[in-house]
């Protein structure tokens, strides 16, 4: 039995989503592409755009710090500046986070325009000879209302606003079936690296794990057996992060029976909470109208568009394009499917089928 100020983890960390372990096992490729891509920001020169696609849990934002981590300890000329796009996804609140790395402080409060943001970074980097790199990760969140396009432009466009401002472009997707096509000005200019992040196989699934327990956990805690059925659940969600969210869970499960092993039923029991990793961080990022249509596709199996649409404006008043904007948003974020099918009396329709079990979404969603 455990004592009340007794715990089976050595150190907690290990078992964060975000954690960036030390040790980055199975990218050595991924790694050196991207290495290769930021190169000439160490010198002084524009970098090579990147694209990390790949499916979520297999390395990508991970790589990202890694390679910026190493950036900023071995030169003074690339400044590299991680965006979460699931937080910041318009193209003011991402200026607004390169002026606080530029500056090492945030502009003012209120008053000041996109404009006047954008030209005082931009101005800093052509006077000090800087070279911005910025990884967006999760563009995917961009693509509603066709933001990513005015991001994009801003970015690495510059130089023609204020000549010797260099800037480079890590574009990170956990989508790869979402075909977005670029405005052509974009286009021309982005011309990314493709850097592929297959799946984790399973022996390597194994390497991560067992080293994630072996740091966070104190010896004995977990058995092979144990690891093995984490290996499993993690390998059937095809997601990383939901096998360590479960080490995390069952462990927590068995300090609350005041076990000192992680039992089979601690993780037959946390796994229904883990494999909602991305479901429960998608719901973060949504508006109080996006939060509503979810609701309403969630309260049928599938629906056309425009009886969502009428369901929509009845609530709240709003046009057809906002309505829109939120479909293609919850599309980008991997909530629902939006598939056109059959013909309508007025030519094709949109069917609308939330990814996630209705039921499950809806007890996930705060209350209003």
């Amino acid at each position: 039995m455990l004592l009340w100020e007794e715990t089976l983890f050595k150190d907690r960390d290990m078992f964060e989503l975000d954690y960036v372990p030390e040790h980055f096992l199975h990218r050595e490729p991924q790694m050196n592409s991207l290495k290769f891509c930021v190169r000439p920001a160490l010198a002084g020169a524009r970098p090579v755009n990147a694209l990390c696609l790949g499916p979520p849990g297999t390395g990508k934002t991970t790589a990202i710090k890694k390679l910026f981590e190493e950036v900023e300890v071995h030169s003074a000329k690339a400044v590299p500046v991680y965006i979460n796009c699931q937080m910041d996804y318009t193209r003011y609140s991402i200026f607004y986070q390169l002026y606080k790395k530029i500056f090492d402080h945030a502009p003012p409060v209120s008053g000041i325009s996109f404009k006047r943001i954008f030209d005082k970074v931009v101005k800093r980097l052509a006077e000090t000879g800087q070279v911005l790199i910025v990884a967006l990760d999760d563009i995917n969140y961009l693509f509603h209302e066709k933001e990513v396009d005015h991001v994009l432009y801003s970015l690495l466009r510059a130089h023609e606003t204020c000549p010797g401002a260099r800037i480079g472009v890590i574009g990170v997707l956990s989508e790869p079936a979402l075909k977005y096509v670029f405005d052509p000005r974009v286009a021309s200019v982005f011309q990314a690296e493709e850097i592929p992040f297959p799946p984790y196989t399973r022996d390597e699934i194994r390497d991560i794990l067992e080293r994630r327990a072996q740091l966070g956990f104190y010896p004995s805690v977990m058995s092979d057996e144990i690891l093995e059925m984490v290996m499993d659940y993690a390998e059937k969600a095809g997601d990383l992060r939901v096998g360590i969210d479960l080490l995390r869970r069952a462990a927590m499960s068995a300090e609350r029976r005041a076990s000192k092993i992680i039992s089979t039923e601690d993780v037959e029991g946390s796994y229904e909470r883990s494999r909602l990793v991305h479901l429960t961080y998608a719901l973060k990022s949504l508006k109080d109208d996006e939060i509503l249509v979810l609701k309403l596709a969630a309260g049928s199996s599938e629906t056309q568009a425009g009886n969502l649409y009428k369901k929509f404006h009845d609530q709240t008043g709003a046009g057809y394009t906002r309505f829109h904007d939120i479909l293609n948003k919850l599309d980008a974020v991997r909530l629902i499917n939006t598939d056109f099918s059959g013909m309508g009396t007025r030519g094709r329709y949109r069917i609308i089928k939330v990814r996630y079990d209705p039921e499950v979404i809806l007890s996930r969603i705060p209350p209003s």
